[in-house]
């Protein structure tokens, strides 16, 4: 990469301020659509297994991460970026295959400790996250002693609070659950997610365009959520399973495809301001199922003045240890480093390094064809939105106890978040 020169580096800084302030905002949008996609898992309260609710989450997945990709760029700008990197289709099969083993602990952590207990726990992806940025991709590297105080602190401080939730789970749950596999299975999730991420990283710093990105992780989402399905129940136990939950294969498949709204949010922060940053602002969403979990599901109802302060204290601790370490934001040495992971990655994968330094400013490369949309396009998103419509014509009501007004104020917050966050997005990147 060239020497910019002090004109360039006065550019470079404000955008990458614009960035930064983008990456920020989509973090917190992707909390509020991830905490949503996992009110569907509630589903687990009525027997239904947590293989069959992953798997068709998964399906809901599968089908939201080909037709949104395709509706907003097209499947010839996905085209584009595999035949310049086409490494990274092996890594983004892995990190879904990550992401199907977490996803299924989560459904696991739900049904024995509660959504508003479980987020918090699994959010531990955070520590994670902070450690593989800053040793595999430069994050915090000559972020000075302030941003140093303030990621550490944020991390004591959450820790602190996992903690206070881990012992209110003993007591805030129903009889006959098991709290102890509820909290390995969360923290399981959690340092699956966190590794998770070193992919994405190293897709984003390699230019390559987050829809491009999550549409071959998918891939590895179905392979092995499937393999997970037929090898714990039998094929004949799970086309049974699904057949008697055909009503509800609508609700779970929506779980998937909100995820995936929020996920895209997500990758688009850990793009701009890095992993170690961008996975704490996502995990605001333990805020979110919390909000899910008491308000709409009544899941602290009855219980003692003792757990509720367990909970909303360990909570708020965790918010503020995530606040601390998103707000240290990237300075300009370390944007710089930033950049040199960036050199590596594309000298070892040979991409050019112009179309890299575009990517990392949110731009197209000089010579880059425009986005457009086919036929094909416009087929995955019918498609997508048949296969939606017809389970949404056999579904039924879950027969659960939910407060509505609150799970429609919750829903309104989203949407606002989605299209102000749409916005900035188009305007200041292009979606790129």
């Amino acid at each position: 990469m060239s020497v910019p020169s002090p004109v360039a580096d006065a550019n470079l800084s404000s955008r990458s301020r614009t960035l930064q302030l983008l990456g920020i905002f989509s973090g917190i949008t992707a909390g509020a659509w991830l905490g949503a996609a996992e009110a569907p898992t509630k589903l687990v309260t009525l027997g239904l297994s947590p293989m069959i609710i992953s798997l068709v989450m998964v399906m809901g997945v599968f089908l939201a991460r080909w037709s949104l990709p395709a509706l907003i760029l097209g499947t010839s700008s996905i085209r584009a970026d595999v035949g310049r990197a086409p490494h990274l289709i092996v890594w983004a099969i892995l990190a879904g295959c990550l992401w199907a083993v977490a996803n299924t602990l989560t459904v696991y952590a739900i049904r024995d400790i509660g959504l508003s207990i479980a987020f918090p726990l699994w959010n531990s992806n955070s520590l994670l996250g902070i450690l593989w940025g800053f040793l595999f991709f430069n994050e915090l590297r000559g972020a000075g002693l302030s941003r140093w105080l303030g990621v550490l602190g944020g991390t004591l401080v959450m820790c602190v609070g996992a903690a206070i939730l881990a012992i209110a789970s003993a007591g805030a749950h129903t009889a006959g659950a098991n709290p102890a596999h509820g909290i390995l299975a969360a923290l399981g999730a959690g340092a699956l997610w966190g590794t998770m991420y070193i992919p994405y990283r190293k897709a984003y710093l390699s230019g390559i365009n987050p829809l491009s990105f999550v549409t071959f992780f998918t891939i590895g989402e179905v392979a092995m959520m499937s393999a997970l399905s037929f090898g714990t129940l039998g094929a004949q136990q799970l086309f049974i399973e699904l057949h008697s939950a055909r009503g509800v294969i609508f609700w779970l498949m929506l779980g998937g495809f909100i995820w995936v709204i929020g996920d895209l949010f997500q990758q688009y922060a850990a793009k701009y301001v890095g992993i170690s940053r961008g996975i704490p602002l996502s995990n605001t969403n333990q805020l979110w199922g919390l909000l899910w979990g008491v308000l709409v599901f009544g899941e602290l109802h009855g219980r003692s003045a003792a757990t509720y302060s367990q909970v909303m204290g360990g909570s708020l601790l965790m918010i503020l240890g995530v606040g601390a370490i998103a707000f240290s934001s990237a300075t300009q040495q370390e944007n710089a480093q930033w950049r040199v992971a960036a050199q590596r990655e594309s000298v070892r994968y040979g991409i050019s390094s112009d179309f890299v330094e575009a990517r990392l400013d949110g731009r197209q490369s000089a010579g880059e064809s425009a986005p457009s949309r086919s036929l094909l396009d416009w087929f995955f998103v019918a498609l997508a939105t048949g296969v939606f419509v017809y389970f949404a014509s056999i579904a039924q009501v879950p027969n659960i106890r939910a407060n509505w007004g609150p799970a429609a104020l919750l829903t309104l917050l989203s949407l606002i978040l989605l299209v102000s966050g749409g916005i900035y997005l188009w305007r200041v990147t292009r979606f790129q």
